[in-house]
């Protein structure tokens, strides 16, 4: 039986990280941070990680999240402490920092 070998679907569309530093940790679902939020809270982490900087630092205010995302105010606030509440940001006004995840290797 010949072997099965699995490769990239679109071979011109294979994803390269330039200058960019968003990424997401495979931890994320690895060790379960996913199963800890909202779909909603999920959607603001992946926003943050795109627009932080290396040091996963964002100044995205709270009115141009919510014009990106399609959050209330309200909204924001509690998808943020579902993200606290998951050890995956830390906030200080006006700065968010999306958190090294923490158990195992990278």
């Amino acid at each position: 039986m010949a072997r099965v070998t699995y490769g990239p679907v679109c071979r011109d569309r294979i994803r390269v990280i330039k200058s960019g530093f968003g990424w997401v940790d495979h931890r994320l679902v690895r060790n379960r941070y996913v199963d800890r939020c909202s779909v909603h809270a999920l959607a603001l982490y992946l926003f943050l990680v795109t627009v932080s900087d290396a040091d996963g630092v964002s100044f995205w205010g709270d009115g141009a999240i919510c014009e990106r995302l399609p959050l209330t105010h309200g909204e924001l606030l509690v998808c943020r402490q579902e993200l606290i509440d998951a050890d995956l940001l830390a906030y200080e006004k006006p700065v968010s920092q999306v958190l090294q995840l923490t158990g195992g290797e990278k």
